[in-house]
């Protein structure tokens, strides 16, 4: 599945010139972290493009930060406020149309600008950039230069055996069932996007450039290499992968060495655990953490809520129960070795973490993708899937019972956590990126620069 079409000569010199890119928001931002503080220590000159509010992490890193300039800055926490109309769109579908064209699309060429110009001062050899990051097509086709996506949620691209992506839909079992998802997959790129189909062809028709299936599938499939966060055994079976896709372990976010762990004395008095998180993005307290503090409070059973800065004191005023600590953050390296479930809203780290610790899952969330990485969860049986963002405690409570109890839960992600222990996804990556550079210097018939011949 990882089939290699490169050959990397010996000693490839390092120092090539590497620009890094993500749309603004964590999720995009974050997987990318630690893969550029590796190709920096192994001696190529990393630069980052990125909006002004992630300068202060990229300095932290010891990278050099280009902030946009020409691109609207999307805060994705501030999405309502930075287009007052999008609240008008209450369907999932209308919403999801509205995203893809305001928050991805159109700032595509406005990306593509700025890069132009950062391009004039830093000749980079090669971007590293999130998989949704719109530019992608227009740095490789226009500029000429190799772009690696990295995929920071679940494989995008359209499949012939799959059901439409973004739906939430499980793959097909039957010949009727996949007859459906076939008419299904028409329905949604002719009328359930048409909307944003047409506005990604308005947008490629000025750079005399046509779209490759929808705003994913063009991205995936003119990316060099798509570097997929995760491993096989977290992706549906499709006959028709991409052959530009590559499965490269879990990408997780750059973590620096620290001297004390978190821990709590309450962690050794409970035999069960439950991990409680709704990330850093949604706000709303009451969509799933509420409900399990409500459902778990006074029980013999700890319950540890990490907020991401939201409504703490409160919810500590709230529920002050002795079997619950509510936090604003936990290193989750620190804490998911003591869990027996992870309950969340089912960020792709997040799940990624979990699957990685051997922790099950209960999941609960529909926006932002997603539908995408829950369905995952359940189609794998690494946990439940609540299929809602505001469960009742009643149906946490059933869905952590069932995890707690039934030991095929445990028993899977454990499997697929063996499976992640196999890959090394810095290395990979780095391996991979210098295929791509190894095949531009033959292209070109010139060597690449070490920085050390620069000095």
């Amino acid at each position: 599945m990882n089939a290699n079409p490169f050959t990397i000569p010996g000693n490839l010199p390092k120092g090539a010139k590497i620009l890094f890119a993500n749309v603004p928001a964590d999720g995009h931002f974050n997987p990318l972290t630690g893969l550029a503080v590796h190709l920096k220590a192994e001696g190529y000159d990393v630069r980052w493009y990125a909006s002004a509010r992630y300068g202060a992490k990229i300095e932290k890193l010891g990278i050099p930060h280009y902030p946009s300039k020409t691109a609207l800055d999307v805060d994705i926490e501030k999405a309502d406020e930075i287009f007052p109309d999008r609240d008008k769109h209450k369907s999932q579908i209308a919403k999801l149309n509205y995203d893809i064209i305001n928050v991805f699309i159109l700032r595509g060429p406005e990306y593509y600008t700025d890069i132009r110009a950062i391009h004039k001062s830093f000749p980079f050899d090669v971007m590293v950039a999130d998989i949704t990051f719109a530019a992608i097509p227009l740095v490789k086709e226009h500029m000429k230069i190799p772009v690696i996506s990295v995929g920071i949620v679940p494989i995008t691209e359209t499949s012939k055996d799959l059901p439409p992506m973004g739906m939430g839909m499980l793959p097909a079992k039957t010949a009727l069932g996949r007859l459906k998802h076939a008419a299904l997959r028409f329905f949604a790129d002719h009328i359930l996007f048409r909307k944003s189909n047409q506005v990604l062809k308005e947008v490629l028709d000025q750079y005399d450039m046509t779209p490759d299936g929808n705003m994913f599938d063009t991205i995936t499939r003119k990316s060099t290499l798509v570097l997929q966060s995760g491993t096989p055994g977290f992706e549906y079976e499709r006959s028709d992968l991409g052959k530009n896709i590559r499965f490269v372990g879990p990408l997780l976010p750059h973590r620096k060495t620290r001297g004390v762990k978190w821990f709590d004395e309450k962690l050794m008095a409970y035999k069960k655990i439950i991990l409680v998180t709704q990330g850093t993005v949604e706000k709303d307290v009451e969509k799933i953490i509420v409900p399990t503090l409500e459902a778990y409070q006074n029980t013999d059973k700890l319950v540890v809520v990490t907020t991401g800065g939201s409504g703490t004191e409160s919810l500590r005023k709230r529920f002050a129960a002795p079997n619950i600590i509510i936090e604003d953050f936990i290193p989750f390296d620190d804490i998911m070795p003591y869990a027996s479930v992870y309950v969340t809203n089912g960020g792709y780290g997040g799940v990624l973490l979990s699957v990685q610790h051997a922790v099950p899952m209960v999941v609960g969330g529909i926006h932002e993708g997603k539908l995408e990485i829950n369905a995952r969860v359940e189609y794998f049986k690494l946990g439940i899937n609540l299929r809602t963002e505001v469960p009742t405690a009643e149906q946490v409570k059933k869905s952590v019972d069932e995890v707690l109890n039934n030991t095929e839960y445990k028993k899977n992600v454990t499997a697929l956590s063996n499976e992640f222990s196999q890959y090394s996804p810095q290395q990979l990556c780095q391996q991979y990126i210098e295929q791509v550079l190894a095949e531009a210097q033959r292209q070109k018939g010139a060597a690449i620069i070490p920085m050390e011949a620069v000095a």
